[in-house]
């Protein structure tokens, strides 16, 4: 079989490449083989990505018992939780594009026949599935795990309850000492964030896309089956390459549509949204924001998990994991089973043997679900004709009417709330942190945290250009389209026009006249681009509307 190496492997006039290789260990043997691009991810800089290194050599060592060589690179991460609420944050949506850019180059700039990612933190999930997709060569995606809960005072905790304790803080609720002292436990070692934050929706969307192996969403970081998972991963991408099944083989319309149910059903993260948008934009796949909508209207949230929920990743997985959700929604004609996997065998030949764990209260049945539908809708009116989305997982109250409070960027908004400027009732817009605003659409956990923590997480709204991270909950809209800095409507709104948001009727509307908004907005002038030189210049150059998955192509 022809493979892509042969291009450096064969021939008198290869010598000069083969010789270099030798330098680093190939074997004369080696090029007999397959070649096994693995990317990981690994830093030292934080506990997402932090055992990459160690799984790439399990994924090496499962390659080469199955007669292939695997050769791992290097790639990128920046982590939501270290960049929350700074300037850095602005780097995370575009290291997404880093990402998947630098493993293709590496790919094609080597030849190799196939590609193992390995992801951890948030945006080196999508990137890894995006590098897939973009390529072609057949390939998996592997998760490098949860983070295991904290232990705070006899209860377990994950990062999201020392962002809220910031809130709490600054409300009088809770001492420094509290903060400090939670801090210190709330994570416990490696891994990611532990709740169905983004970096465990991505992972379990990599499962029911088909693109990773069935239970690789839910093992922790910590647990030595991951790396028995790996060394499968390793074994299952030279099963690939010798049926020479692909990427886009495998992420059909019909995944993308199984995905979205099994984000709704689990209560994932608005982010979501993007990153699908995103991977199907790569794989060729048509997909719009109104799919998610008219799959979340049907699909029940039965995922007991944070942020709305009781439960983290390890519990889920201890559960019954992915599979588990997945046969529950393929039994109610909820998915595709005819959908092609990594495993060489369709979704519904991967479920045959699940059962439904009657034991655990973590997913709750069908028939009894948390919520009759979804926990996102996309909202469309006047303040945001493209579309925005919105969680409603755990809300019990999804409309609210209120004076707008405009703020035109994070910072300035963050400060409102610490000083408890914000009061119940309010609407808080937050602009100009779009995709090209940004740049870069910063997630506002610091924010929607501390108004969780104050107690006003189901009492303001809170409307962003920018997005939300998946720890968010309460009443938050993000991903307004068209964003500020392109004269999109969030640009004219003011402080005390009213603002109404209806979950129920999919609408998202200011008060204020066509007339008047036309009149606003011919007023209105463009900021002053906030870099004008390196890679967040080039990316607010370049970047798509969130409604269209912020991709740069």
């Amino acid at each position: 079989m022809a493979l892509p190496s042969d291009a450096i492997k064969l021939g008198i006039e290869r010598a000069p490449n083969r010789s270099m290789l030798y330098a680093v260990g190939f074997t004369q043997e080696d090029f007999s083989k397959p070649w096994i691009g693995v990317a990981s991810c690994w830093s030292e800089g934080t506990p997402c990505n932090f055992n990459n290194h160690r799984l790439a050599g399990d994924v090496k060592a499962g390659i080469a018992a199955s007669g292939g060589l695997g050769k791992e690179f290097n790639t990128i991460s920046v982590t939501d939780g270290i960049a929350m609420g700074t300037e850095g944050m602005k780097a995370s949506l575009p290291s997404r594009e880093i990402i998947a850019d630098s493993i293709e180059l590496y790919i094609r700039g080597h030849s190799y026949d196939g590609l193992v990612a390995i992801g951890g933190c948030d945006k080196t999930n999508p990137g890894g599935l995006m590098a897939l997709a973009r390529l072609n060569v057949p390939g998996i995606f592997v998760y490098g795990g949860s983070i295991m809960p904290g232990r705070f005072r006899g209860k377990d905790v994950t990062i999201q309850d020392i962002f809220e304790a910031v809130g709490a803080h600054a409300a009088g609720k809770i001492t420094a000492e509290d903060v400090y002292e939670l801090e210190r436990v709330a994570c416990p070692g490696e891994g990611a964030c532990g709740g169905m934050f983004t970096a465990n929706t991505m992972s379990s969307a990599s499962e029911a896309l088909g693109m990773a192996l069935p239970f690789s969403a839910s093992i922790p970081a910590i647990d030595q089956a991951r790396e028995e998972l790996c060394r499968a991963t390793g074994a299952a991408v030279m099963d690939l390459i010798q049926r020479n099944i692909r990427p886009r083989d495998i992420l059909t319309r019909d995944a993308f549509f199984n995905t979205i149910a099994v984000v709704e059903a689990l209560g994932g993260s608005t982010n979501a949204v993007l990153h699908l948008l995103a991977l199907a934009k790569e794989a060729g796949v048509s997909l719009t924001i109104d799919d998610f909508d008219r799959i979340s209207a049907k699909v029940p949230h039965i995922g007991d998990l944070k942020p709305s929920g009781r439960y983290v990743m390890y519990d889920l997985h201890v559960a019954g994991g992915v599979p588990m959700v997945m046969k529950a929604l393929l039994d109610a004609g909820l998915l595709n089973g005819d959908c092609l996997t990594v495993t060489g065998k369709t979704v519904r030949e991967n479920l045959a043997a699940i059962e439904w764990n009657a034991q655990q209260d973590v997913v709750r049945p069908l028939a009894d679900p948390l919520a009759p539908g979804g926990t996102m809708v996309i909202l469309r009116g006047n303040l945001s004709p493209e579309g925005c989305v919105m969680k409603i997982g755990g809300l019990k109250n999804t409309t609210l009417t209120g004076p707008a409070r405009v703020f035109d960027d994070e910072e300035a908004a963050m400060k409102a709330v610490t000083e408890r400027r914000i009061v119940a009732g309010d609407v808080v817009i937050i602009r100009y942190e779009g995709p090209k605003g940004g740049p870069g659409m910063r997630e506002m956990l610091a924010v929607t945290s501390a108004l969780s923590g104050q107690g006003l997480g189901g009492e303001v709204a809170l409307i962003t250009d920018g997005r939300f991270s998946g720890a968010t909950h309460g009443m938050m809209i993000a991903h307004v389209a068209p964003e500020a800095a392109v004269g999109g409507p969030i640009a004219a709104v003011q402080d005390g026009d009213r603002v109404t948001v209806d979950a129920a009727n999919r609408r998202i509307h200011l008060d204020v006249s066509e007339a008047e908004i036309a009149q606003r907005l011919s007023r209105w002038t463009p900021p002053a681009p906030r870099y004008t030189w390196g890679a967040l210049a080039k990316y607010a150059k370049l970047v798509s509307s969130a409604a269209e998955g912020a991709v740069c192509g």
